[in-house]
């Protein structure tokens, strides 16, 4: 059995202003990650505007694809895929 994996990086350049919308799509497609993980800087007195979202996709490819399409179409969001 062959084991593909799927990282889709999410980069959100204004969380304030993307963050909302960034997460009705991942809920819209929440059947097809496998992990999430969120990325930003912090500390007690500073807690950064951008930050990065790491999917683990799983499931059919074309869910995968819409998920991707719907998230390069809000402004300020940059995404990037790596298969294995």
């Amino acid at each position: 059995m062959e084991n593909n994996h799927t990282i889709l990086g999410i980069k959100i350049t204004d969380r304030i202003k993307e963050a909302g919308e960034v997460q009705r799509i991942l809920t819209r497609y929440g059947c097809s990650i496998k992990t999430r993980l969120g990325l930003h800087e912090v500390s007690d007195d500073y807690c950064s505007s951008s930050g990065l979202i790491l999917l683990e996709l799983t499931g059919p490819a074309d869910d995968q694809a819409k998920l991707h399409d719907e998230l390069v179409k809000i402004p300020g969001v940059i995404t990037r895929r790596m298969d294995f």
